[in-house]
């Protein structure tokens, strides 16, 4: 009876701990959602393989800047010569997962279809919180410009894509770009011009702090991912980073937009949000969105699922949109 009576003690005190270190704490939590998603993630990318096509060359693991997480990963068709407009993708995982490799064969099934691509490694929460990532992001850009002719890349065609986290650091990096008083206000000089920036094409971002509410493990998910990249616990003081809902600054100097969502994605609400609050604006804005009665629902990135019929319209409508902006 003793040793039973020990052991709940001893659960029980572990119990408590786990529970204090969540509430003080979203490296917990953090972590946790970091082993799924990177499971998931790496799902996709050994899905992504068999539609990799010959002939693209890559050049990994180039340092861009001296933080020990800023490398990226260049990709281009290894045929022909010369600068090719250049297709930079941030990758997602919610602020605190993900990786380029991950998205290494989407870059390189994009490469194939004429166009240099590259896949930018950036320091995740919460080791690393806002505006990191859009600095070091800005940070790959000007690598990019100063060697572009060793890695195909055309300095004057340059485009910024992401998906989810991903695709809200590369909105935020375009509106630096776009809007001077932005980017005084993140704290950021931009590494290329606007008439540089051709285009973005942003698929299943959060670009909206307000919208991020509701219950359940979703909930949990949303907090722990804008506590861990705000770095700030009161959700009432993570305000003093207003320039996280991208499209609330966004002007007619934005570029030309392609975005997209699954309907089946918790996220959707974001990417509606933001290609209303483009249009309003006079910005070009090409969209794709699913009715809301799809069956079966089209999931969070949705996109990288090249063997559903969804998944290979997103490919080709980015193509699209890339081949008529650069």
């Amino acid at each position: 009876m003793k040793a039973a009576l020990w052991v709940l003690g001893i659960l029980a005190l572990l119990g408590a701990t786990v529970y204090a270190a969540q509430a003080l704490s979203p490296w917990p939590a953090a972590l946790f959602y970091r082993v799924l998603m990177d499971r998931g993630g790496d799902g996709l990318s050994r899905a992504l393989a068999r539609h990799v096509p010959s002939g693209v060359t890559a050049i990994l693991d180039q340092r861009y800047a001296d933080d020990a997480d800023a490398l990226l990963d260049v990709y281009h068709p290894a045929q022909g010569s010369g600068v090719l407009a250049t297709v930079v993708w941030i990758h997602g995982g919610g602020f605190f997962a993900g990786s380029k490799r991950q998205v290494g064969n989407y870059l390189r099934i994009l490469a194939s279809h004429g166009f240099t691509t590259v896949g930018v490694e950036y320091s995740i929460a919460p080791g690393a919180t806002y505006p990191t990532p859009v600095r070091q992001a800005n940070a790959a850009l000007d690598y990019l410009v100063h060697n572009g002719k060793r890695l195909r890349v055309d300095p004057r065609r340059l485009f910024l894509a992401g998906d989810s986290a991903g695709a809200q650091i590369a909105a935020q990096l375009a509106n630096v770009i776009s809007v001077p008083s932005y980017a005084k206000a993140v704290g950021l000089t931009p590494a290329v011009s606007r008439a540089q920036l051709k285009g973005v094409v942003l698929y299943c971002g959060p670009y909206e702090a307000g919208l991020s509410k509701g219950g359940g493990l979703y909930a949990h998910f949303a907090n722990t991912s804008v506590w861990a990249y705000s770095g700030v616990r009161d959700a009432e003081k993570r305000r003093l980073n207003p320039e996280f809902s991208v499209g609330r600054f966004v002007t007619p100097a934005f570029p030309p937009s392609f975005i997209s969502a699954g309907n089946g994605d918790p996220l959707l609400a974001h990417s509606r949000l933001l290609a209303e609050a483009l249009l309003k604006q006079g910005v070009k804005v090409d969209t794709l969105f699913f009715p809301d009665d799809q069956q079966p629902p089209l999931p969070h990135e949705y996109q990288f699922n090249l063997d559903h019929e969804a998944g290979r319209l997103a490919l080709e409508r980015s193509v699209k949109f890339l081949s008529a902006t650069r």
